[in-house]
C-alpha cells in the first residue's frame, strides 16, 4: 500500500470545515521528471528528423547558401537569374522587405534542389554493385573513382537512418535469366529425364504465363519500396498456422568460455540494462549505419520493430506495433511479474534492477491456477491460441496481464536450471544448452515475443527470438552490443554483483493476475509443443582445428570452403545431394531482407564426387582446380544474391501474383514444394568491433541456431570466430531415421551406415581433407 500511497500526487477529503488538500511534492517531481524525459526525447527526435531529412547535406549549409547569395546581391550581381525578382512580385511587403524574404525564399529552394541531387547522386552510387564481383586486390579504376565519390558525399557523420532515402529499390532479374540459374542449380539433383522435364516446364512458363505474370511485378517494383519484404513478411510468416517454436524462432548463446558472473540476479540486471542502453541509441540514432564491406545496408524497419512488435495470433498473426515501454515482463517458477525499469524519467542502475529482480526470485508466492504453462499457448498451434485469445483474453483481469507481456520492452525468464559447457560432459551440455534457449520446457518463454532474454541459475544467459519482424543479423547486432556492454563495460564488483547504488524505496515487482477458467486447451497447446521439441536433436560443436586464417591464406573464401565442406558432410551421410539453402541478406536494398543463395551447384557436386572416389580420383582429378571452381561459384552465387539476382524470392514473388490472378502453374507449383533439406545460415561477428577479440580470446561468442526446415533435414547454423575457430549449430529430427546430429549421444534405434559419418561429426573437418586437396605438397 506504501506505493499506491506514493504513486498518488494529491489527495482531498471534504470536512465540515471545508475541503483539505493534500499535496504529495514526491509524487509530483517525479510527474515533472517524466514528462520532461518525454519532452527531450520528442526534440530529440524531431532535430533527427530535420538532419535526416536534409542528409548529406547540413542543416548549418543552407546558412552558407543564404550568406553567399545576400553577399553575391551586394556585390549587385543577380545569382537567381531574375527568379528573385519574380518571387518579389508575390510578396505584399516593403521593398527591402520583399528583397530580404526573396533571397530568403530563393536561398531556401536552391538549397533543397542541391540536397535533392545530391540524394540522386548518392542513390545512383550505391546502386553500383561491381564492386562485389572483383577479385581481392585487383580493384578496377571504376571501382576507385566510385569509393572517392562515395567518400566525398558521405563525409559527414551520418545518423543510423541517415541513408534510408538514399538507397536503390531492389531490381525485379529478367524472366530468363532467374529461369536459366534455376535450371543450371537442379541439374545436380536430377537425372536426365527429369531435368528435361523440368527445362520443358520452365520453357512453357517463360514462354506463356511468365511473362504476363513479370508485368504484374514490374508494376509492383515501381510502387512498392521493396517488391519482395511485404508479401515474404505475410506469406512466409504471419500465414503459417503451425507452431513457431522450433519452426521459426531461433536463439542466440552467451559466451563460451566465460561466464561474467554466477549471480543470476545480477546477470539478468546487466542484461536487461545493455539491452535498454541499445534502445536509448537506436531511438537516439547515436549507432552507425550497419556496412557491408564499407557499402551501406538497410536495417531501418528492423532496428525500429526491436522494442515495438510483438506476434499476435488471430486468424492470421499479425505484426502489432506499441510505444516503447518503461518495463519488462519477467517469468520465474510459474509467475509472471512487471518489472518497472524506469523511475521518473530515469533509468534505473544494473545494481536497481538487480535488487528488482531478487526480489522476484526471493518471491516465495506460488502460481495461480492455470498460470504456470500458459506460455504453452504461444508454443502449440496458432489457431488454438486465437480461439483461445478470442475467448478468454479479451477482457477483464486477462486481457490487462496479457496487454503487459505483450506491451513490454522484452520478456524475461529466470530460468532455475545451470546451463553452458560446463561438467564432465561438456560437450552434451552444449547441446542441452541449445535446446533450453531453442524451446526451454515450451511453457516458459513467451515464443510471440520479438525476443526472451533467459538468464540461468548459475549466471549464464541467452536469447530467443521471433523470427517474422527481423532476420537473425538484426538480433545478431544487438546481442553483440548486450554481450560486450554487460561484460566490459557494466561490469561486476569482486563478489559478482553488479556496480551502482539501490533506492530502497522502489516498489516491488507486481504479480500479473490471471483468471483461468479452464486449464485444457493450454494442455492441449503444451502437448503439441512438447512432441515437435523432445523430437529435434541438436548438436553444438565448437571447431577449433582452424579457421578462417588458415582458410584466408589459401585464397578461398571462408564462408564458400564450409558450404563445400558441408556439401561433402552430407554426401557422406547420405550418399547423395540435395537443394541446399544458404541465406544471404539483400539489405544492399531499401527494406531488404533475405534472399536463397544454392550452395549445390554443378561445381561442388564435380568437387565432391572427385573428393569421395578415393586416392585414385585425388591423383587424376586434379582436386585443387576443382576446390576453387567450386568456391569461385559459390561466390559468385552469393554476389549475385547480395545485388538482387537472385532465384527464389522473384519465383516466390512471381507465384504470389499467380494466386492474385487465379492462374495456375505447374512449374512454380513444383518449384515452391522442393524441400530444403540441408538449411544453412552464417552468424555474424564483431559488427560492432565493440572490443578486441584478439587480445580477449576468452570472450568468444557460440553463435546461435535454428530448428531444421525439412522433416528429414538439417538445419546448420556457424559463426567465424576470430582467426582460428569455427562453431557449429546442427538440427535434425529424432523421428527421421536417415538424419542424426550426432552418432553416439542417443540410445534411440536409428538405421545409420557407419561408413557415412553424421552431419555434425563434420569428418571433412577433423581430417583435414579439405585443407590437403589446397596443399598438394603435403598429399
Amino acid at each position: 500500500m506504501a506505493e499506491a500511497h506514493q504513486a498518488v500526487a494529491f489527495q482531498f477529503t471534504i470536512t465540515p470545515e471545508g475541503m483539505d488538500l493534500q499535496l504529495s511534492y514526491q509524487a509530483l517531481h517525479q510527474i515533472y521528471r517524466s514528462g520532461l524525459r518525454s519532452w527531450k526525447k520528442r526534440i530529440s527526435r524531431m532535430q533527427n528528423r530535420v538532419i535526416k531529412g536534409v542528409y548529406p547535406a547540413s542543416p548549418s549549409s543552407w546558412l552558407f547558401v543564404v550568406i553567399a547569395i545576400l553577399a553575391t546581391m551586394y556585390m549587385r550581381s543577380d545569382p537567381s537569374m531574375g527568379l528573385i525578382a519574380k518571387i518579389q512580385q508575390h510578396l505584399p511587403l516593403s521593398s527591402q522587405g520583399q528583397t530580404m524574404l526573396s533571397a530568403l525564399v530563393f536561398s531556401t529552394l536552391l538549397w533543397l534542389s542541391v540536397i535533392l541531387a545530391l540524394r540522386f547522386c548518392l542513390k545512383l552510387l550505391l546502386s553500383y554493385h561491381r564492386w562485389m564481383f572483383e577479385k581481392h586486390g585487383r580493384t578496377s579504376t571504376t571501382t576507385k573513382v566510385w569509393v572517392t565519390l562515395l567518400r566525398l558525399l558521405s563525409g559527414r557523420k551520418p545518423l543510423l537512418y541517415s541513408y534510408q532515402t538514399s538507397l536503390p529499390h531492389l531490381p525485379v532479374p529478367t524472366i530468363k535469366d532467374t529461369l536459366s540459374r534455376y535450371l543450371e542449380s537442379v541439374q545436380p539433383l536430377l537425372t536426365g529425364p527429369g531435368f528435361e522435364r523440368m527445362t520443358g516446364l520452365a520453357n512453357q512458363f517463360e514462354s506463356s504465363l511468365g511473362n504476363r505474370l513479370q508485368r504484374y511485378l514490374k508494376l509492383k517494383a515501381l510502387w512498392a519500396t521493396n517488391y519482395v519484404s511485404d508479401w515474404w513478411e505475410e506469406y512466409i510468416y504471419l500465414r503459417s498456422r503451425g507452431p513457431i517454436m522450433v519452426n521459426s524462432n531461433y536463439y542466440g548463446m552467451d559466451f563460451l568460455y566465460v561466464t561474467p558472473t554466477s549471480v543470476q540476479a545480477a546477470r539478468a540486471g546487466n542484461t536487461i540494462t545493455a539491452l535498454l542502453l541499445y534502445r536509448r541509441k537506436v531511438n537516439r540514432e547515436e549507432l552507425k549505419p550497419v556496412e557491408i564491406r564499407s557499402t551501406l545496408s538497410d536495417t531501418l524497419v528492423q532496428f525500429q520493430a526491436v522494442w515495438k512488435t510483438g506476434l499476435i495470433s488471430d486468424i492470421t498473426n499479425v505484426l502489432q506495433h506499441w510505444q516503447d515501454s518503461e518495463f519488462v515482463a519477467v517469468y520465474h517458477r510459474g509467475r509472471f511479474f512487471r518489472l518497472w525499469v524506469y523511475q521518473a524519467g530515469r533509468l534505473l542502475s544494473p545494481r536497481e534492477i538487480q535488487s528488482q529482480v531478487q526480489r522476484i526470485l526471493d518471491d516465495p508466492s506460488p502460481p495461480q491456477p492455470g498460470e504456470e504453462k500458459l506460455g504453452a499457448l504461444t508454443a502449440g498451434d496458432r489457431v488454438a491460441w486465437s480461439e483461445v485469445r478470442k475467448r478468454h483474453f479479451c477482457a477483464g483481469v486477462n486481457r490487462r496481464s496479457l496487454d503487459v507481456i505483450e506491451r513490454a520492452a522484452f520478456f524475461v525468464t529466470l530460468d532455475e536450471e545451470d546451463q553452458g559447457m560446463r561438467g564432465d560432459d561438456p560437450a552434451g551440455n552444449l547441446d542441452r544448452y541449445a535446446k533450453s534457449l531453442l524451446h526451454g520446457k515450451c511453457y516458459d518463454r513467451w515464443f510471440d515475443k520479438s525476443f526472451s532474454i533467459i538468464v540461468y541459475k548459475n549466471g549464464k544467459n541467452g536469447l530467443n527470438a521471433e523470427h517474422s519482424w527481423a532476420d537473425a543479423p538484426t538480433v545478431a547486432h544487438l546481442w553483440e552490443y548486450t554481450l560486450a556492454t554487460d561484460a566490459f563495460q557494466l561490469g561486476y564488483t569482486e563478489d559478482g554483483h553488479c556496480k551502482g547504488e539501490v533506492d530502497r524505496s522502489l516498489p516491488h515487482p507486481q504479480r500479473l493476475l490471471w483468471d483461468i477458467p479452464s486449464e485444457a486447451q493450454v494442455s492441449s497447446s503444451l502437448a503439441v509443443a512438447q512432441q515437435l521439441a523432445d523430437d529435434v536433436d541438436c548438436h553444438v560443436f565448437p571447431f577449433r582445428d582452424f579457421g578462417k586464417g588458415r582458410i584466408k591464406k589459401l585464397r578461398i573464401s571462408p564462408d564458400a570452403f564450409i558450404q563445400l565442406s558441408l556439401q561433402l558432410a552430407y554426401y557422406r551421410d547420405r550418399g547423395g545431394f540435395c537443394l541446399t539453402y544458404e541465406a544471404s541478406m539483400t539489405r544492399l536494398f531499401r527494406e531488404g531482407r533475405t534472399e536463397t543463395v544454392r550452395s549445390c551447384s554443378n561445381e561442388s557436386c564435380d568437387f565432391v564426387k572427385a573428393l569421395a572416389g578415393g586416392e585414385k580420383w585425388k591423383r587424376e582429378s586434379k582436386l585443387e582446380q576443382l576446390f576453387r571452381r567450386a568456391a569461385e561459384k559459390h561466390q559468385n552465387l552469393y554476389r549475385l544474391a547480395m545485388t538482387g539476382d537472385g532465384i527464389d524470392r522473384h519465383l516466390f514473388c512471381l507465384y504470389v501474383v499467380s494466386k492474385y490472378l487465379g492462374v495456375d502453374s505447374p512449374f512454380l507449383k513444383e518449384v515452391l514444394s522442393e524441400p530444403w533439406r540441408l538449411s544453412t545460415s552464417q552468424t555474424p561477428l564483431q559488427q560492432m568491433e565493440l572490443f578486441d577479440l584478439k587480445n580477449n580470446p576468452e570472450f568468444i561468442s557460440l553463435g546461435g541456431g535454428f530448428g531444421p526446415v525439412a522433416d528429414d533435414g538439417y538445419g546448420v547454423s556457424y559463426i567465424i570466430v576470430g582467426e582460428d575457430m569455427i562453431n557449429f549449430h546442427v538440427s535434425s529430427k529424432h523421428s527421421c531415421s536417415g538424419t542424426v546430429s550426432l552418432t553416439h549421444k542417443h540410445t534411440h534405434t536409428h538405421t545409420h551406415t557407419p561408413s557415412m559419418p553424421p552431419l555434425a561429426n563434420c569428418p571433412v573437418m577433423h581430417d583435414g581433407v579439405m585443407l590437403r586437396t589446397l596443399r598438394p605438397s603435403v598429399w
